[in-house]
């Protein structure tokens, strides 16, 4: 069926010319949990060849979404059918809303005759996903193309996020008044020029500065020159602190390199003596959602900030003293050609605050979380994709691991929602299949989202996962101990992974030694199912370790 720009040709369901219009603004895969109200959508998706992918829960097929967008750019997918489906979903809905991710959100609704008068699984879906959603459209079948083009530029313009669109099983099923299949939009944005007066101005405030200071974000390590923020901070002596999410926009071995802040205490205080000694604080892409509270009010971060951003982001964290509003790495590029040398910062400086946060997350003796991502990091390619979920395991993993290019180290930053890592590295895996993908999670999160180790099964993907045992959600306990009050509700019963693993078709095993760690994570290279690897250890091996 054709899925180009254009006009579809003779009698042709809705639902046909709802899916040739996600596939010409490039959706090439579907994740979600069918329902009755979505069969012939359904249908449609697989006549263009738009892959579906059935998930075992919704929010977790929203996550897949989202890593099938980390892993390719395209527009992802996410299908639900009416009340419950699309209810189970508003976890990873929320999540893409506040990772900014340029989610379609296609839901079955009960046909609108029936309205009036039936209440079965009856919900005001628009209203549901108000908090969420840059906005929600039913599809009519006068010009369902159109509403689909509308969706998705939303999605993807500016501040990316979720977009909401309901279809009836009535209109899907349908005739299409309207067959015109719309092209995506050519968007076109300027490149800075060194001569330009921004630039040029911004080179002078910068000439004048002896510590100027990088901050970058998650924006910034999807910006397609991201090089140029490596440029210009080599250009200016500036060492680089990123978010999580932006580790590696400068590689972590890189002497300008500080590595991610915003979740370790003991990080940010080694991070924020860094930006209270800068005289200037560049951000490229910075997006605050991606840090804590801890972040607010710092010395550093109120009158000598410029913001370098394609897109304005609504925040009261700190107010810059300037904002220019392009390309992050095209105009870091600009900036660095309008620079004369610079000597910035001293590099023994620099090197004392690389040094003081390695001494701070050394590995102790012993296995434990310390050295289990000391393994991880040295059997990971650079090319390869790591997933992490929330929790302990991931605040040590974040600051541990050294990142060598942009979005190969992929969380939930901004609504750190557990039991994201494994399907986010599902659609990661789905969409790149060639790529090596390592899911990295607590058992709490594991047991959260168990049912998606079928979904590894089902599609048939190599992934490795590798669960952190402690038997506890260690992150909350060591809250409670931080507050002197009691260990309660955080202790978790002793799952045999391995046995699990087995059951759901893939390999499993258990390990308690580095050795038998590290030999399992090169055979799981070249098994041809999924491998899980449960690494147990102790939950006190997390005191004092961020």
């Amino acid at each position: 069926m054709n899925a180009e720009p254009g006009r579809m040709v003779g009698l042709v369901r809705t639902a046909d010319v709802v899916a040739a219009a996600l596939a010409a603004q490039g959706v090439r895969h579907a994740f979600g949990m069918p329902g009755g109200e979505v069969v012939e959508i359904l249908d449609a998706l697989g006549r263009v060849g738009i892959a579906f992918t059935l998930a075992r829960h919704e929010t977790a097929a929203a996550a897949m979404a989202a890593g099938s967008w980390l892993a390719t750019g395209r527009p992802p997918l996410l299908l639900t059918t009416i009340g419950p489906g699309l209810a189970n979903a508003i976890d990873g809905i929320a999540d893409a809303s506040q990772e900014r991710v340029p989610l379609i959100v296609l839901s079955g609704v009960v046909d609108r005759a029936l309205r009036g008068r039936f209440t079965h699984q009856v919900v005001d879906h628009a209203a549901m996903l108000r908090p969420f959603v840059k906005a929600s459209f039913e599809i009519d079948a006068a010009a369902p193309g159109a509403t689909v083009a509308r969706a998705i530029g939303l999605a993807t313009a500016g501040l990316c996020g979720p977009v909401h669109l309901d279809l009836a099983p009535g209109v899907a099923a349908a005739a299409a008044g309207d067959t015109a299949v719309p092209g995506p939009v050519l968007v076109k944005r300027p490149v800075p020029s060194p001569r330009d007066p921004a630039i040029e101005a911004l080179a002078a405030r910068l000439a004048n500065s002896r510590r100027p200071l990088i901050l970058a974000g998650f924006t910034a390590a999807r910006c397609p020159r991201s090089t140029g923020i490596v440029r210009l901070a080599e250009r200016l002596g500036a060492p680089v602190v990123t978010t999580y999410k932006a580790k590696g926009v400068i590689r972590e071995d890189h002497p300008l390199a500080l590595g991610g802040a915003g979740l370790s205490p003991a990080a940010d205080h080694i991070l924020q003596g860094a930006v209270r000694q800068s005289d200037l604080v560049l951000t490229f892409g910075y997006d605050p959602i991606e840090m804590r509270a801890g972040w607010l009010d710092v010395p550093g971060l109120q009158d000598q900030v410029v913001d370098i951003t394609p897109v304005p982001i609504d925040h009261g964290m700190y107010f810059p003293s300037l904002r220019i509003e392009a390309e992050c790495g095209a105009t870091a590029f600009a900036l660095a050609e309008a620079l004369d040398s610079h000597e910035g910062w001293p590099p023994s400086v620099v090197a004392s605050i690389r040094t003081a946060l390695a001494e701070r997350f050394a590995s102790p003796p012993g296995f434990g979380p310390h050295a289990i991502i000391d393994a991880l990091q040295a059997h990971v390619g650079p090319e390869d994709l790591v997933t992490v979920d929330s929790g302990a395991h991931r605040i040590l993993l974040s600051q541990k691991w050294v990142a060598r290019r942009p979005l190969s180290l992929v969380q939930s930053a901004g609504f750190c929602t557990m039991a994201t890592a494994l399907p986010t590295a599902i659609g990661a895996k789905i969409a790149v299949p060639g790529r090596r993908v390592v899911a990295v999670l607590g058992d709490g999160g594991l047991e959260m989202g168990l049912g998606e180790l079928a979904t590894l099964r089902d599609s048939g993907l190599q992934v490795t996962v590798v669960v952190f045992q402690d038997q506890s959600l260690a992150l909350i306990e060591l809250k409670q101990a931080a507050a002197r009050l009691p260990r309660a509700g955080v202790t978790l019963g002793e799952t045999d992974f391995a046995r699990i693993a087995e059951a759901f078709g893939g390999h499993g095993v258990n390990v308690e030694t580095l050795p038998d760690l590290e030999r399992e994570f090169v055979a799981a290279a070249s098994r041809p199912v999924f491998s899980l690897i449960a690494c147990r250890f102790s939950s006190h091996e997390y005191d004092g370790a961020f």
